[in-house]
């Protein structure tokens, strides 16, 4: 599914290009479903990162080992795999096939199907990195998490949990039972609440909004020492400066590919302590579509395209 310019979902439409091969280093993979994230409909209407079109979106992929390039030992033709092309210039996994590095991608875990699989990657390894290797969770710390019940939020929440967090989230108050289930312990209506003042002595905050008023309010409830890692990558330095002059710490995260991460998300999906929760699936043939019910801005979960 390319594009030749910006703008709407409109200017997606279907391409026939050659099947690529894979070079040093890459698998060739058969797509078999593939999530989708804010950041597609941000670079479908602005570019961001890959600047202008041609180009075909999708980070996030699961499918089948076709090929493999040279120097290739991890996996074999027919593995089934999962994974996040490198942010943002791997770009492209919306398509029937799909090359990348080999350390993009882990096993699929045997417990769920592609289109689990599929739309996990993106969002958990964003998740994963903020909470795990950036923030380093431990059991018993408090941690918010910002609008909890989306792509990132709802993963970030189990995977709190799995650290043995006490989980914060803000959300509508109609997806607080969905949380809840999730492990959330505590949830906050952020539509009748002001987290600011409902919450404090936060060790962790993970930001997914972005806006200076939720970064302000969000150093607030920090404890003196505490982190807010924000995966908006915008206003680093002033979110810096803030958060020093508060006492407190303050880091803007882009993901990467990441075959470690990928690994250890792998294993938290196969031993059920990580499920996505699948808002729609449309055929690739509908990517317009998807992209329109995702820019809404009120999906639970992850919109995926099925492709095989």
């Amino acid at each position: 599914m390319s594009q030749d310019v910006l703008g709407g979902p409109e200017v997606l439409h279907e391409v026939e290009v050659e099947r690529p091969d894979p070079g040093p280093s890459q698998l060739l993979v058969r797509v078999h479903a593939a999530g989708l994230n804010p950041t597609d409909w941000k670079h479908r209407a602005e570019g961001m990162f890959l600047g202008n079109p041609p180009f075909v979106l999708g980070w996030d992929v699961s499918g089948v080992v076709e090929a493999i390039g040279t120097g290739v030992t991890l996996f074999k033709p027919g593995d089934e795999v999962f994974g996040m092309l490198p942010y943002p210039h791997g770009v492209g996994s919306h398509a029937d096939y799909v090359t990348g590095p080999t350390r993009a991608f882990a096993r699929k875990p045997s417990r769920v199907d592609h289109v689990q699989a599929g739309a996990v990657p993106l969002a958990a390894l964003t998740a994963w990195q903020a909470l795990v290797d950036t923030a380093d969770v431990r059991a018993g710390q408090r941690v918010l998490i910002h609008a909890a019940a989306g792509g990132v939020g709802h993963l970030a929440v189990q995977i709190a949990k799995a650290r043995g967090a006490h989980v914060i989230g803000t959300a509508s108050a109609g997806k607080h039972e969905f949380l809840r289930g999730l492990g959330a312990d505590e949830l906050v209506d952020y539509r009748e609440v002001d987290f600011g003042a409902a919450v404090s002595d936060v060790d962790v905050v993970l930001d997914t909004i972005g806006s200076d008023d939720y970064r302000a309010r969000s150093l607030g409830v920090l404890r003196r020492g505490g982190l807010l890692v924000s995966i908006l990558p915008m206003g680093r330095a002033e979110l810096s400066a803030a958060a020093e002059r508060a006492g407190k710490r303050a880091e803007v995260l882009l993901v990467e590919a990441d075959h470690a991460g990928m690994s250890a998300v792998a294993d938290l999906v196969e031993e059920g302590k990580l499920r996505a929760e699948i808002a729609g699936t449309f055929p690739l043939t509908e990517a317009a579509k998807a992209h329109e019910q995702g820019e809404t801005g009120h999906v639970t979960g992850k919109l995926v395209l099925e492709v095989q």
